[in-house]
């Protein structure tokens, strides 16, 4: 690992960027270093292109660079697997991210699509260790890009928005990790995340008036604050004996190991009725019990468990009505034992309700993801109304009148959510009743954006969209209306995003569809890891200790499954083949080469043909081209010599043709010489 170097501060309190470039570079030395047996990946974004892409003036070059973006964004989008939730043999996750938040650097269309990109690649892929440094990348590169860049704007911004998102689901898989016990070897990494944490806290107060943002920076602070204290003081920790013995002690804890992170135990019952779900299993009603007992840890300082504890829960109740009542009835108590905590004045210092405005603002996203994701219609009605079937739904839609007497809190649907805080805003209201006033009306905005186009609820679309049409005619709070401009700010087009006409990006994520099922897959397997048996792992030993109302049986021990096994007799079968069968993909190869070579076969017979055809053509052309030759040759003889003999035809004299002279004409005289004589 490189040494670790300090951070250089400008004048102005901000991190260097050169600092931050020698960090990355010096990241990714490091991990090329580990994996040196394998070639470096090429990286076809750089620098240069993208200082090209935000400083060029040439029209031509501008649009060619455009166009090759593009084409990165699709090669991107192909390795980050967002049609198969990040699996595949063509998904390469920690190099493709590095890409993504290299690409994400450059301005306009092409930045919002790759940022949108990596918070649903982050929504989700299943959670793996080897993710890890790619992870601690990209948290650094998000703060870097909030501190050095948003902080130095005066006004929020879409991108800011979007980091902030990402930086939020990126500690939300850190904490879990961190939960599994695999940070231990990464405490380089939390040092580097230490200097820009430290600017995230100090510019923390900007993002009050903004809950949506405002809560997921504070769920950044708080897990890296947890992080680091137990990882990178871990030995400080390890001393303090005293701690330990108090948090190994205390009954309202599960400790995961020797020295892990202590869950309490409405996160545990929670993967509990998440896992009885799941599995059909006949124990649920009785997990629901107990998780109702602990429903006064939801209100303790450890409200990162309460976080999870929601998200798990939540997604239960997207399949399971007894699972949705006990989610609506553990915020509907915790709502009421804060409010009136705080009405009366009492001294409730034994329980920090700072953080309960983020409490409120987590249950309004995960109730809003319920009522349109839920498995059935009567899932989804539920979490928009409630179980009250006294009072038609019009009734609800009407803000309640602040004259006549306030409602009370009877459920904790959206609907009734929003009549309670509606009745009760106000200028010195306590922060939950705005900050949950402006979760469920923020929420509603994007619930009404994902419902376009579906024609199956078509009515739960146009009666969130009345009750949003009440809102802006009627409430004049300043602070529920910035909930609905920057709701619809973040979902219209960038070039215009506080229009009147909403246009929707179809590449970005309205809420987080799969985090929820992911975490509560990986606890599972985390707090239960013998899910093949048929019961739950029983938690006796804990629960003898607590001090419940409710005996509770002992659970019988599992019986062990004996497998048996049955050796079939082959002696009748003469020979087998050694060869193994062939799969559908091997069949398939072989199909479609018979299909090719018999297309093969009959292009050659056919090129066979015409080529047979072509030969007997030209030998014909041949022929009577030869005949015309000679032709003309006969004729130019006739004209010049006045014969109709053929060229060299020797005519016979009527001697010679005579048969009887024909031997006379060959005698030889004898020789007259004086010799002969």
């Amino acid at each position: 690992m490189p040494v670790y170097k300090p951070p250089v501060v400008n004048k102005f309190g901000v991190i260097s960027s050169t600092y931050h470039e020698e960090l990355l570079k010096s990241n990714f030395e490091s991990a090329n270093r580990r994996k040196c047996q394998k070639p470096k990946p090429s990286f076809s974004i750089t620098k240069e292109f993208i200082l090209r892409f935000n400083h060029t003036d040439n029209p031509a070059e501008e649009e060619e660079l455009l166009e090759q973006a593009r084409k990165l964004i699709v090669r991107c989008k192909r390795k980050l697997g967002l049609k198969t939730l990040g699996s595949g043999k063509h998904v390469h996750l920690p190099t493709v991210w590095a890409e993504v938040i290299y690409l994400a650097q450059c301005k306009g269309e092409i930045q919002d699509e790759a940022l949108n990109m990596l918070h649903a690649s982050l929504d989700h892929v299943s959670f793996d260790y080897d993710q890890l440094p790619a992870l601690f990348f990209l948290a650094e590169s998000v703060l870097y890009r909030l501190c050095c860049d948003a902080f130095m704007k005066g006004y929020l911004y879409s991108v800011e928005i979007k980091l902030v998102k990402i930086g939020y689901l990126i500690f939300l898989r850190l904490f879990v990790f961190f939960l599994h016990g695999h940070l231990e070897s990464f405490k380089q990494h939390l040092l580097r995340l230490q200097p820009y944490l430290y600017a995230l806290y100090f510019s923390e107060s900007s993002y009050y008036k903004y809950p949506n943002i405002f809560s997921n920076v504070q769920f950044i602070l708080k897990t890296s604050e947890l992080i680091c204290k137990r990882e990178l003081h871990s030995e400080l920790f390890a001393e303090s004996s005293d701690e330990t013995e108090d948090l190994s002690s205390d009954p309202n804890h599960l400790q995961l190991d020797k020295r892990g992170y202590e869950v309490n135990h409405l996160l545990w019952h929670s993967v509990a009725a998440w896992s009885c779900v799941q599995h059909n299993r006949p124990q649920l009603s009785e997990v629901l019990d107990h998780l109702l007992f602990h429903k006064m840890q939801l209100r303790t300082k450890c409200w990162l468990d309460s976080v999870l504890a929601l998200l798990v829960l939540g997604e239960a109740a997207k399949l399971n009505m007894a699972c949705l009542k006990t989610l609506m009835d553990l915020m509907a108590d915790f709502l009421k034992s804060v409010l009136s905590a705080q009405n009366q004045e009492e001294d409730y210092s034994t329980y920090d309700i700072s953080w309960a405005s983020d409490i409120i603002f987590t249950y309004s996203t995960i109730i809003a993801e319920v009522c349109l994701y839920a498995a059935t219609s009567d899932l989804r009605k539920t979490a928009l109304i409630g179980f009250c079937s006294c009072k038609s739904p019009q009734q609800d839609n009407i803000l309640t009148d602040k004259s006549v007497e306030l409602p009370e809190l009877d459920g904790a649907s959206i609907l009734t959510l929003l009549k309670y805080f509606s009745s009760r805003i106000s200028d010195n209201c306590d922060k939950v009743i705005w900050t949950g006033y402006y979760g469920v009306v923020y929420n509603m905005v994007k619930m009404s954006w994902e419902l376009q186009g579906d024609e199956e609820q078509d009515g739960l679309r146009n009666m969130i969209w009345q009750t949003l049409q009440k809102i802006k005619d009627y409430e004049e709070d300043p602070r529920i209306q910035c909930a609905l401009v920057i709701a619809q700010a973040e979902l219209n087009d960038p070039s215009d995003p506080f229009g009147t006409k909403a246009t929707p990006n179809s590449g970005e994520e309205v809420f987080s569809k799969y985090i929820g099922w992911r975490i509560a897959n990986t606890l599972s397997r985390l707090f239960f890891p013998s899910l093949d048996l048929m019961a739950l792992p029983s938690k006796t030993q804990v629960e003898r200790d607590l001090p419940r109302k409710h005996i509770i049986k002992e659970q019988q021990p599992a019986k062990k499954r004996v497998l048996r096994f049955i050796l079939k007799d082959y002696s009748s079968v003469v020979e087998h083949s050694m060869s193994p069968y062939p799969n559908f993909f091997t069949k398939a190869d072989k199909k479609l080469e018979e299909i090719i070579n018999h297309h093969w076969q009959k292009d050659m017979e056919a090129r066979k043909r015409e080529e047979a055809t072509c030969e007997a053509q030209n030998q014909k052309d041949k022929e009577e081209k030869e005949k015309i030759r000679f032709q003309e040759i006969m004729k130019q003889r006739e004209r010049k010599l006045n014969k109709q003999t053929k060229p060299y035809e020797i005519i016979p004299s009527a001697k010679e043709s005579d048969p009887e002279n024909k031997c006379e004409f060959y005698k030889l005289e004898p020789s007259t010489t004086p010799d002969a004589k």
